[in-house]
């Protein structure tokens, strides 16, 4: 497994958008972000181009990480936007040098395709945790705590269930402690990647789940989705987080009852109530790396991506 090494004072961030097209003053902000904790940032050549719901072409949005990918000088890659378009480009990026000098990469959502793609194909683990886009209400609070020491520290992640900051998913829990490699994601992205180049071995893994403005009967069509592909054959547990605005506007399904049916019926350990996702506050974890999901304790342990420098 390639390990990135953790942020130092002065290191260079570049910031590309791979998916949908971003504003130009949330590029700004996480610029400024960057500058106070000490690091340089350094905006992809496309990163502010508009193309239909997109930043820019596939060619376009390709080249910016590629270019990140390839740069000695670059020592991570922080996403702009989630929202569609990172399936489009998943295939062609440049697996060999991800290989050979491994960056950390942080985002969410749609970066999911990517986050399986360099799994899969370079052995990278990754930082699940905010878009430059997904600003938190207030400086420098739960969402930017947690992706900088997600970057900048070689220390374990403790997220614990939180009926507040992941009310919807709170009561979705069985009871155990299972450990495993961390793996997932958005869980409508998971399923469009059934039958992709990217299949993640989940046997033995703790699949991470989260979504957003998803009713519950699509959520369901993406778990059948998955269980029919056999994506959740052999798992060791499941985390759940945030599924923001998910709500049947007749109320006659709910979320939890969702998640519960087919999650429940795998026999392994289940935690939801996870602040990981699309909430007003998320916390940046690992994937690609071991964890340890305490469903009675009520938490999700992660090791870090990032070795120190």
């Amino acid at each position: 497994m390639a390990r990135p090494k953790t942020l130092r004072e002065g290191d260079l961030v570049a910031l590309v958008a791979p998916s949908g097209w971003v504003r130009e003053e949330r590029v700004a902000a996480q610029v400024r972000v960057l500058e106070s904790w000490g690091l340089r940032a350094r905006v992809g050549a496309r990163a502010l181009h508009r193309h239909t719901f997109l930043a820019g072409t596939d060619g376009e949005r390709l080249a910016d990480f590629n270019d990140a990918l390839r740069d000695p000088e670059v020592r991570a890659i922080w996403c702009l936007r989630g929202g569609y378009g990172a399936q489009r480009i998943a295939d062609d990026l440049d697996f060999a040098a991800a290989r050979t000098d491994p960056k950390l990469i942080i985002g969410f959502s749609d970066v999911t395709a990517l986050h399986l793609a360099l799994w899969c194909a370079a052995g990278l683990p990754t930082v699940h945790g905010p878009t430059a886009s997904y600003p938190e209400p207030g400086a420098a609070g739960h969402t930017e705590a947690g992706a900088r020491h997600a970057l900048t520290t070689d220390e374990p992640v403790v997220v614990g269930a939180d009926r507040t900051l992941a009310a919807e998913t709170f009561a979705v829990r069985t009871r155990g402690r299972a450990s495993g490699t961390l793996l997932g994601g958005n869980l409508t992205v998971l399923a469009t990647s059934v039958g992709g180049g990217h299949r993640p071995d989940l046997t033995g893994a703790i699949l991470l789940v989260e979504d957003v403005t998803e009713e519950p009967y699509r959520l369901d069509r993406y778990l059948v989705q998955l269980r029919r592909a056999g994506w959740l054959d052999g798992l060791a547990g499941v985390a759940v987080g945030q599924f923001t605005a998910c709500a049947d506007p007749d109320g006659r399904a709910t979320v939890p009852a969702v998640l519960a049916e087919h999650f429940g019926a795998l026999g392994v350990p289940v935690l939801g109530g996870l602040p990981i996702g699309h909430g007003t506050a998320q916390t940046a974890v690992g994937l690609g790396v071991p964890a340890i999901l305490d469903a009675d304790a009520g938490t999700l342990t992660v090791e870090p991506v990032a070795a120190a420098a």
